[in-house]
């Protein structure tokens, strides 16, 4: 099983890339925002940024399942904030095969993003906790959201070396 963790802040279109992606490939997508216990969603819909203690069990669980299919053939889209050096490390132990891509956009249009979504837990006021806790990866693809969906999938699917490989094939 291959892993793409699609990172970046809130709003920067990490689970519609991903199921984009999944599309496009016959790949798998996780959404980590379901992993989130209840007590973590209610703490970010009230504009309550999660401390590491929350996030810890979370991404236990999120290692847990990526475990759970690491002999799986195939490849597994994960949409992840991912924005710590740390989470990274803690939601990925002890599996292989991780590339990251990160999903980034200007303040401004992340923001614009966010005040257009609805139904989502995270709350807009919380974009500038998310930016003061990014840590930018070193070895993380990274892709510009300001263009196209379409123009976003080809890079990244071109970035990881799915066409490639799909060619290969």
């Amino acid at each position: 099983m291959r892993f793409v963790v699609l990172m970046g802040v809130s709003g920067s279109g990490k689970s519609s890339m991903g199921r984009l992606l999944a599309e496009k490939t016959g790949g798998v997508f996780l959404d980590t925002d379901d992993f989130h216990p209840e007590a973590n969603k209610e703490k970010m819909a009230a504009g309550i940024p999660l401390a590491d203690e929350d996030r810890w069990g979370w991404l236990d669980r999120i290692n847990g399942e990526l475990r759970s299919r690491a002999g799986i053939t195939g490849i597994t889209f994960l949409a992840c904030s991912a924005l710590r050096k740390a989470y990274r490390a803690k939601m990925t132990e002890g599996v292989d095969h991780i590339l990251y891509v990160h999903l980034r956009g200007s303040r401004e249009e992340i923001r614009r993003r966010l005040e257009k979504r609805r139904g989502h837990f995270m709350s807009p006021s919380l974009l500038e906790s998310q930016f003061a806790t990014l840590e930018h990866p070193e070895d993380a693809l990274n892709v510009s959201i300001e263009q196209p969906p379409d123009a976003i999938a080809a890079e990244i699917l071109r970035g990881i070396g799915w066409e490639s490989a799909a060619q290969d094939s």
